[in-house]
């Protein structure tokens, strides 16, 4: 009988060291969540065929656009509106831009705006994110400037132009200080959200390791609020174009150049909706063009490295 039961701890011994041998069951096991894992990963990052994009990516803004034009046009040829002077047909519109393009004016109004509106913003992100640092990490200068920062973002835009103006004359150091004043407070905002939103557990480890002072701010601190920041550009660009618009519209002057703002003001001033529609459709473009070339692949690359973002 002790015989007996000797051999069968035996044999239950020899098959739980088996199971935990390699190739058994309990390693398969483990081996196939590991492929598994491997696969999902796999799966999830791997390029995005070419028909998926157009469907998903390109198509919905076709349509979209396809839809407006097709209202608009019903608009005008049901006589809904019969005023050209209030509404200009989809071809009227079509027309000012083929005149421009052939006249050589229109990547002239572009560039004038863009360049106007990049370079701004470069100098608002080198002031307002140092500025947003200062804030975010010294409660004094907090408590001193942060309601400032809060209400000049809710500041209009517009109302920085005529002092401006007075200020600086009729140039582009102007437009570069309504720029500025509009776009630094919601960057250095942006910044001091996101740095709110940093685990203090990374702010411990970075002291730990040594990473303290201006070395952990640039380590520890901005890359963990990288996401916030980001936001904070985002609609940092969104106040600095909005800014510049203001500023061409209300100080057109010839030694500015023509932009877009001043190309809106022109067609107010010829009476052309034909031309009013020009620029604003110039305006959205260049809007739309920016966020999608510059500030969404930075945003997804962002989050994809934090695995809040999978490709499917």
């Amino acid at each position: 009988m002790a015989s007996t039961e000797t051999t069968g701890t035996a044999g239950t011994t020899a098959r739980a060291a088996d199971g935990a041998a390699p190739g058994g069951p309990a390693r398969d096991g483990l081996g196939g969540l590991e492929a598994g894992l491997d696969a999902l990963e796999t799966s999830a990052t791997s390029r995005t065929p070419l028909r998926r994009t157009l469907v998903d990516k390109v198509l919905p803004p076709v349509v979209a656009v396809a839809v407006v034009l097709l209202l608009w046009q019903a608009l005008i040829s049901l006589k809904v509106v019969d005023d050209p002077s209030k509404l200009p047909s989809p071809a009227d519109v079509g027309d000012e831009f083929k005149d421009a393009w052939l006249e050589g004016r229109l990547l002239g109004y572009i560039w004038t705006s863009v360049s106007r509106g990049l370079l701004g913003f470069l100098f608002a992100l080198a002031i307002g994110t140092p500025l947003g640092l200062l804030v975010a990490r010294v409660k004094f200068v907090r408590a001193a400037i942060g309601p400032i920062l809060s209400g000049l973002q809710s500041l209009p835009s517009v109302a920085w132009v005529p002092p401006a103006v007075i200020w600086l004359g009729l140039n582009n150091s102007m437009m570069y200080a309504v720029i500025l004043l509009g776009a630094v407070p919601s960057i250095a905002n942006g910044l001091v959200s996101g740095i709110d939103q940093v685990p203090p557990l990374f702010l411990r480890a970075g002291r730990t390791m040594g990473a303290t002072g201006w070395r952990g701010a640039w380590h520890i601190v901005m890359p963990a609020a990288l996401p916030g920041y980001l936001a904070g550009l985002k609609q940092g660009w969104a106040f600095s174009w909005r800014s510049l618009m203001a500023a061409e519209i209300i100080a057109s002057s010839p030694d500015l150049g023509i932009g877009l703002g001043a190309l809106l003001e022109n067609g107010r001033n010829a009476s052309s909706m034909s031309m009013v529609f020009e620029a604003i459709i110039l305006i959205l473009f260049v809007g739309i063009a920016i966020d999608l070339l510059i500030f969404s692949p930075l945003e997804r690359r962002v989050l994809r490295s934090r695995g809040l973002l999978v490709k499917g």
